[in-house]
């Protein structure tokens, strides 16, 4: 058995090794399969068994039906590939190896240890050819969903007769775990309602979960399930059969109106000694087992990341082909862009991730003094002012965009126009948010998902993933606090704030008025990260943009609305609380006693400033009080321990919600009695 050794020039040719093609494609599914256990086994950790068990499916995908580029990892219409069960991840990085990606026999045998290109589950950015970070289970077929959304969307807007520029699969591979998560009910739902013909899922149906056989815990007819679903089903009955799977995914991709399910019996583990087990899933064979498994595939059991130079060749074609297919591709845009050379522009630089010069003179301004007004509607009335400057701006709510203000005016549905640029993704916070995800990793696009902040909850998962990717994925949540006030505590957000602002990598927006609102817009859509709004139901008054410089201010997180020469407390407010702090600023003055008062619309933004800008918001020596409806830990860090903080360390109530603030102490009258009282404590007091 010739083998490849990593920097060494290939000198023997495919025809030296007189295979037939059935034994090459044996022998190359086989190198996956034995690359993918001793990478596990030199780790002493990871997932041996779906490599064993899938390396034929990955295989068929990558040597000979996918289009998709290795020396080109994010050609724009290339195929998308999905591994929705991260945890095999040591079969997606064989195949990148193998298939001529950017990834190093070195870097297998770095698996899972510090500083590799291989981590224990895939991560976007991280090794070349991840589409999207996965592991958390569910979460990539739901982000295989929102790739599809957007290949669907932007073959609409882009493609013309004689030119369809956009024009790929979506694949994912997932298995029973990912199916028993909820999230992949919520996408598959959505998915099929959609009728997203290019999504093909292939299902790893090996009947076993780390707990032992699914018979324990997962007993429902999951193909009907999806036939329900409104998707095509196929089934394969043996996971080895190359020409079964062959001619299934060939149906499915022949399927334009509906996605499509591949379920593949396979066998976890297969020819290892714990095949057909959960020993197999999640712990390395052992020395003797993984000598079994290379006896039985006919390897060397005596070396380790062995690669047969025909096997290696074999895999490499995807080299050839992929350079061929997009040479291919190209030819046709240059087509395409002489005959339609503004949308070419338009599709070059929305792939680029770039915003339209001078997009940001479409912003409105708003005026104070006039009709107060809340920051959701702002947000509606910023969102129809940019639509023409960015429209690659799409998405829509769980059911609530009426509630939530986010829809475009007039604007189409997806739904019945895939140009249309409204996605109705129903009560589905969290399949909504994974979809976004996945969206935004295709390109082309700025998604947005959006609910109530209290059902954030539902969406977090998607939004963590968000923030490990660092995807342009961006969260708008509407009725952000107690305001909320008859639907009572189940609707009312408390910890929510928090909860998302501990996230790393993901930036927090509570604006306290209208243009507080375009500015957090314009930075949201300007800083190309993942970012969430939390915007209020009620109406607040409207900032002067004459007397403040309103998007300087919100870039720096927090700055200063309302001054006071050597001032003897310092009022910081969020949001709507923002409002009663300038009240009660004005009761203080009229007790002798100097308030500054801060508009604080950002955490994660005013941590990104100089230490000598946060000082001068925010002296040492000033005696301060933070103000936000919301759980106040946290806030010490800017107030201090001789600080104070009002806020909310309970759940709210059911009643109007001017009462329910009343109540809880947001107004005017308590804010200004507990700075007074700071003021004293501290002997501030003149």
């Amino acid at each position: 058995m010739m083998l490849y050794k990593e920097n060494e020039t290939m000198t023997s040719s495919l025809t030296e090794h007189s295979l037939s093609q059935p034994a090459l494609d044996q022998l190359s599914i086989d190198t996956l399969r034995l690359l993918a256990v001793d990478a596990v086994e030199k780790a002493n950790s990871g997932h041996p068994g779906a490599p064993l068990g899938c390396a034929p499916i990955a295989y068929l995908l990558f040597h000979k039906l996918m289009k998709h580029n290795p020396a080109h990892a994010r050609w724009a219409d290339r195929d998308r590939f999905v591994l929705s069960n991260g945890h095999a991840s040591a079969l997606l990085y064989g195949t990148l190896f193998l298939s001529g990606y950017d990834v190093t026999l070195e870097d297998l045998k770095s698996f899972r240890q510090w500083g590799s290109r291989t981590p224990g589950h895939p991560e976007r950015g991280h090794t070349e050819g991840v589409e999207v970070t996965t592991g958390p289970l569910g979460q990539g077929i739901a982000m295989a969903v929102g790739m599809a959304i957007a290949e669907k969307h932007l073959a609409a807007v882009y493609n013309r007769p004689g030119f369809d520029v956009v024009d790929h699969q979506t694949y994912a591979m997932m298995g029973d775990g990912d199916l028993m998560e909820g999230v992949s009910h919520e996408a598959a739902s959505l998915a099929g309602t959609l009728g997203l013909g290019k999504l093909i899922a292939l299902y790893d149906d090996n009947q076993i979960s780390l707990d032992g056989p699914t018979s324990l815990s997962y007993t429902e007819d999951a193909l009907e399930r999806f036939e329900a679903y409104h998707w095509h089903v196929e089934r394969v009955a043996d996971g080895n059969d190359l020409v079964a799977i062959e001619a299934a995914l060939d149906r499915a991709r022949a399927e334009t109106g509906r996605p499509s399910l591949i379920a593949v019996r396979t066998v976890i583990g297969y020819g290892s000694p714990r095949a057909g087990t959960s020993k197999a899933h999640g712990e390395p064979l052992g020395a003797e087992g993984v000598a079994a498994t290379k006896k039985f595939f006919g390897f060397p059991q005596d070396q380790s990341f062995v690669v047969p130079e025909a096997a290696l060749a074999n895999w490499r074609l995807a080299q050839e082909r992929g350079a061929a297919a997009e040479a291919e591709w190209k030819r046709l845009f240059e087509g395409y862009r002489a005959a339609h050379a503004e949308l070419a522009a338009e599709f070059e630089r929305t792939q680029a991730g770039r915003l339209k010069a001078g997009w940001e003179k479409a912003l409105p301004g708003f005026a104070p003094g006039g009709k107060a007004m809340a920051t959701r509607n702002a947000g509606s009335t910023v969102m129809n002012a940019i639509a023409e400057a960015v429209p690659e701006l799409f998405g829509g709510a769980a059911d609530l965009s009426s509630s939530t203000k986010t829809i475009f005016k007039p604007g189409a549905n997806f739904h019945e126009d895939p140009a249309g640029r409204n996605v109705f993704f129903g009560v589905r916070e969290f399949g909504m948010s994974a979809a976004v995800n996945g969206m935004a990793a295709h390109g082309g696009l700025i998604p947005f998902g959006s609910t109530f902040f209290v059902f954030s909850d539902y969406a977090k998962p998607a939004i963590r993933l968000a923030a490990l990717m660092q995807v342009h994925s961006l969260f708008v949540f509407t009725h952000d606090s107690i305001a909320v006030g008859e639907d009572g505590p189940t609707h009312e957000p408390v910890e929510h704030l928090l909860a998302l602002r501990a996230v790393p990598g993901l930036t927090d927006f509570r604006p306290a008025d209208a243009n507080e609102t375009a500015a957090a817009w314009r930075l949201a859509l300007e800083r190309g990260k993942p970012s969430f709004f939390a915007l209020s139901r009620q109406d607040l008054p409207v900032i002067d943009p004459a007397a403040h410089e309103v998007y300087a201010g919100v870039s720096k997180g927090a700055y200063v609305l309302e001054e006071a020469a050597e001032p003897q407390i310092i009022l910081i407010g969020t949001g709507a609380e923002l409002w009663p702090c300038v009240e009660a600023a004005k009761l203080l003055a009229a007790e002798g006693i100097r308030a500054r008062v801060v508009s604080f619309p950002s955490w994660k933004l005013f941590e990104e400033q100089s230490a000598e800008y946060k000082a001068s918001v925010l002296p040492a020596g000033v005696p301060k009080l933070a103000v936000e409806a919301g759980a106040t830990i946290g806030w010490w860090k800017y107030v201090g321990q001789e600080g104070d903080v009002v806020g909310l360390d309970r759940f709210g109530a059911s009643a109007p919600g001017a009462k329910v603030l009343a109540e809880l102490g947001f107004n005017a009258e308590n804010m200004a009695a507990r700075a007074k009282k700071l003021v004293e404590k501290t002997g501030n007091r003149e």
